[in-house]
């Protein structure tokens, strides 16, 4: 057949197939199919094939295409990014979906960084760090060498580590390259705080002392209590001292001048920790940026509007049970939004504004699991044998770490938690430092850090 008779008889074949129904459209096709050899056959399948395939992500608004890829997991988005370097390109563009990918992680997102390779790294990185803690393969350990005795109290900010010790001293440690920054002898330290410039410790002598640390110097002394003194906190701008005791008493000191500005009693226990920190939230009691002071012993939680006035009044005994048959642990933690205790029964959540219990915690082995820090992720435990992360979405176990025979302490002062910014969510960059360290019966300090490059 010529090609202009092809070609009208091609013309008028199509016209009268576009007036059949789909049904008609189909027999004719299948007739044709039917007449057609190899060569018809093996190009109709080569033809199909491209027809049927859409690259819809190429072809639709850029708009529309990031709001399909929102309803996508992480791994198939990961998934995704390798079928070609224009899906990659698509993909990798799209700011708002991975910082909805890190925001299902429980991460915090800056909306500032408007960056999707940054939160697609931290994504990338938050779950290699997670597969590590899975794997044992998160963190290294090192120790600290150079006390005689003992090393009961443990203090960290900022890379720096304070031990005090049965040795009488005190001395100062950069946790990153394991030196000794500054050592000076003291009482036997039963607590430690320190900032740049001094270092607060309370002794088993029954005394807080206050030195310097460039001179090792002695500046202030405060006597009062009569039992061994557990726990201290300051505020340089309050300028007050607050002290927690063997006594049953907690006492709040003027910091400069040492002298002791009142005594607040009503806990029948020993008081092992004291905490200062300023309400973020506001109720009918308290305020935002209100001093706080809580003080714990073994079955209450006492607060204290500090701020208000030198000469407070308990606010609210908070406690696990009334007849006093649990326990709680001396692990006392407070952000000024939210009171976390562990106890024999678990981990206690309170709300600050409220007072509620928002959340318990119960754990296999309470009585043998112990706090160590609480976030907004992920919470840090530890017992005779493992330290623990648990993600509190799940309050699953994520991953563990073997402990070595540490000195055991019913008071927990002889063992804390490093930095803590992970907690509330890992973002790429947090994940570095001393993660726990604890004294050992051979009087060092054995350190768990994270280990470098995740």
């Amino acid at each position: 057949m010529e090609k202009t008779a092809f070609e009208g008889w091609l013309e008028s074949v199509s016209a009268t197939f576009l007036t059949l129904n789909d049904q008609q459209r189909n027999q004719s096709l299948d007739h044709l199919i039917s007449l057609s050899g190899a060569v018809q056959l093996r190009h109709l399948s080569n033809g199909l094939e491209t027809l049927l395939k859409r690259d819809f992500l190429r072809l639709l608004p850029l708009e529309l295409a990031f709001y399909l890829l929102r309803w996508l997991d992480p791994q198939t988005l990961l998934t995704c990014c390798l079928v070609c370097k224009q899906w990659n390109k698509v993909i990798n563009s799209c700011t708002e979906v991975w910082q909805g990918v890190c925001r299902e992680l429980g991460w915090r997102i800056d909306e500032s960084i408007q960056d999707a390779s940054h939160w697609k790294g931290v994504y990338l990185k938050a779950k290699l760090r997670m597969m590590q803690l899975k794997d044992q393969e998160a963190f290294e350990t090192s120790s600290l060498i150079g006390h005689s005795a003992r090393v009961y109290a443990l203090y960290y900010k900022d890379g720096l580590l304070c031990t005090g010790s049965d040795d009488l001293s005190a001395k100062l440690w950069d946790v990153r390259t394991g030196q000794c920054i500054y050592g000076i002898q003291t009482h036997t330290c039963a607590t430690v705080k320190f900032d740049e410039q001094k270092l607060v410790t309370g002794s088993f002598d029954n005394t807080i002392a206050c030195w310097e640390w460039s001179t090792g110097a002695k500046i202030q002394q405060f006597r009062g209590h009569t039992g061994a003194v557990f726990s201290v906190d300051y505020n340089d701008e309050l300028d007050v001292l607050v002290s927690g005791s063997a006594d049953f008493t907690v006492k709040v000191w003027a910091l400069s001048a040492g002298a002791c500005l009142n005594t607040l009693t009503g806990h029948t226990e020993w008081v092992t920790k004291v905490i200062l920190q300023k309400s973020e939230v506001e109720s009918m009691v308290h305020s935002p940026g209100d001093y706080i002071l809580l003080s714990a012993d073994k079955y209450e939680i006492k607060v204290w509007p500090l701020g208000r006035e030198i000469n407070c009044k308990c606010l609210k005994t908070l406690s696990v049970s009334e007849d006093r048959s649990i326990s709680l642990q001396p692990r006392l933690q407070f952000d000024g939004r939210y009171i976390v205790c562990s106890s024999d029964l678990g981990v206690y959540q309170w709300d600050f504004a409220s007072f509620k219990v928002l959340r318990v915690i119960k754990m296999q082995d309470p009585a043998n699991l112990s706090l160590l820090s609480f976030g907004e992720v992920f919470a840090l435990l530890f017992d005779n044998h493992f330290l623990y992360v648990m993600d509190l979405r799940t309050e699953v176990i994520s991953g563990r770490w073997p402990l070595p025979a540490y000195r055991k302490s019913k008071r927990g002062s002889s063992f804390l938690a490093g930095v803590t910014s992970w907690l509330n969510g890992l973002d790429g960059g947090n994940d570095s430092g001393l993660v726990f360290a604890t004294s050992m019966p051979d009087h060092s300090i054995h350190l768990v850090l994270w280990k470098e490059n995740g």
